[in-house]
């Protein structure tokens, strides 16, 4: 039981000798009166029906025993929102797998869907499969204890470099949350491109979106497709956060309204994989740019976040920097989100609320104004690009990835502590950890899974497990293990040779 699981659980007792199977006569069963249990509960009968060819119904299961210590629970696979410690929180559950059932309690539905991505850890890795497969479909017996290290676990993925449609987002998104990473960061705007519709402002993506790096096919996301994805993120209990960067990184927008810059003519998009120095200026086409900008994004994201960029803005004087980051975090702040840059940002004013997402490698550290913004407890989200950046290669010579942060094997995507990758920065201060995907050289959605995977199931360990279960031997031996589920979903992974890979389960 204990060597399937990733991210690693807070406890893990193994059942010696004890398993459940499930048959043609389980049955799923909700916590009563529930709508979002029973939802949880038809997403796992529905990954479960292709492969086993069973019909597992999802009903409500037997309401509190006499002793009122929870709905009781009956043979099959119980989803259950009573009984779990308190310790739990609002993520976390208890897994228990008898001879005659499985059982997952939590205290909200977040944890039982977690709960639920174990489950699919620990079965056969042909259950994942979308044709009816032999079986048969023991669970190990055992308990599980699990809960969150860190609240904010998430993904970064650019569709700005290369457009990536619905569908492959939505992918992307079940991949993530088979992981328990409930944070999607959606870089949705650079040089190379614009990817979201803004209402009077068509031309960001009839221009700034109809190409992407190297000149491919660009493409954008109507706010029809952007809600379809929020909506789909949240039955995964996946949160989106977008991202508009600003002030630099600007010349797909540039490209299609030049009076946000200080040319008089329209630069064209950028079709280079680098960076530019695009900037906006500071006048009334962009203060209305961005409150445009960021009030839409707004009504169409339930999220708590928004990300204002900021990053790399060299060419920017400091007084329109500060005017343009400082409007946005404004207007963020106004519609009740909470704002989230680049460390950069700490060079404009901030609120206290304000989140600094960390990137910078140690031989370029970040900024002092950083330093001295963190020291005073601005909160942050690490994604420090030598061992959380999935774009960069993972030895030298692959046909993807770049490699200026170095080469980030699986050993360095997971031997690293939050608490201490950055000297200084207060334990209190870590809101949590991303893993960002750029896709300069990724086009694909295989493209894209062969960079995330092994490194994304490192990186979730890092935000989900204690700090107390680190251990590269073990991890490597778990990781290992979920290669068979990998061929089962179809998803495509760099066979490190630092990981054991497992064949067959």
């Amino acid at each position: 039981m204990a060597a399937q699981i990733v991210p690693e659980p807070v406890l893990v007792k193994p059942s010696a000798g004890v398993s459940y199977t499930i048959t043609s006569g389980t049955a799923v069963l909700t916590q009563p009166g529930s709508a979002a249990a029973a939802q949880v509960g038809g997403y796992l009968a529905g990954l479960l029906r292709p492969s086993t060819g069973y019909a597992l119904p999802v009903r409500s299961a037997p309401e509190p025993d006499a002793g009122g210590s929870g709905s009781a629970a009956d043979s099959g696979i119980s989803l259950l929102l009573a009984g779990a410690p308190a310790t739990v929180g609002a993520q976390g559950y208890e897994l228990d797998v008898t001879s005659t059932g499985v059982t997952i309690r939590a205290q909200q539905p977040a944890g039982l869907f977690a709960g639920v991505q174990t489950l699919r850890q620990l079965l056969p890795a042909a259950s994942a499969r979308t044709t009816v497969q032999p079986g048969p479909w023991p669970v190990p017996g055992g308990h599980v204890l699990d809960y969150p290290r860190y609240a904010y676990r998430g993904a970064m993925l650019d569709v700005a470099r290369h457009f990536f449609s619905v569908a492959d987002v939505e992918r992307y998104i079940d991949e993530i949350s088979l992981y328990k990473v409930d944070y999607l960061h959606l870089h949705l705007s650079d040089d190379q491109g614009w990817r979201i519709a803004i209402n009077g402002w068509p031309q960001l993506t009839t221009v700034g979106g109809a190409t992407g790096a190297d000149g491919s096919p660009g493409g954008y996301f109507t706010q029809a497709d952007y809600k379809a994805i929020v909506a789909y993120a949240q039955s995964r209990y996946v949160t989106i956060v977008p991202e508009i960067d600003m002030p630099s990184h600007v010349e797909a927008a540039l490209a299609a309204y030049p009076q946000l810059g200080c040319l008089a003519t329209a630069p064209p998009v950028q079709t280079s994989t680098g960076g530019t120095a695009s900037t906006l200026c500071d006048g009334a086409p962009t203060k209305q740019f961005v409150s445009d900008v960021i009030s839409q994004l707004v009504a169409l994201t339930p999220g708590p976040y928004l990300q204002i960029g900021g990053d790399e803005a060299a060419k920017t004087p400091p007084a329109t920097y500060s005017a343009v980051i400082g409007q946005a975090q404004d207007d963020v702040l106004a519609a009740g989100k909470t704002p989230i840059g680049w460390d950069a940002i700490a060079d404009a004013p901030l609120d206290a609320k304000t989140v600094l997402e960390y990137w910078h490698l140690p031989s370029q550290p970040a900024d002092q104004n950083y330093f001295a913004a963190t020291a005073k407890g601005q909160p942050v989200i690490l994604a420090p690009a030598d061992h959380a950046y999935l774009d960069q290669m993972y030895v030298p010579g692959l046909p993807l990835g770049l490699h200026w942060a170095g080469y980030v094997e699986v050993r360095n995507a997971y031997d690293w502590d939050p608490t201490t990758v950055v000297p200084g920065l207060k334990a209190n201060a870590v809101t949590g950890v991303e893993a960002p995907l750029w896709t300069e050289t990724l086009s694909t959605m295989s493209d894209l899974e062969y960079m995330a995977f092994p490194r994304l199931p490192a990186i979730a360990e890092i935000g989900w497990s204690p700090q107390s279960t680190h251990d590269w031997v073990g991890f490597s031996v778990r990781l290992g293990a979920q290669a068979p589920l990998w061929a089962a979903l179809g998803i495509n992974y760099y066979k490190s040779i630092q990981v054991p890979w497992e064949q067959s389960r």
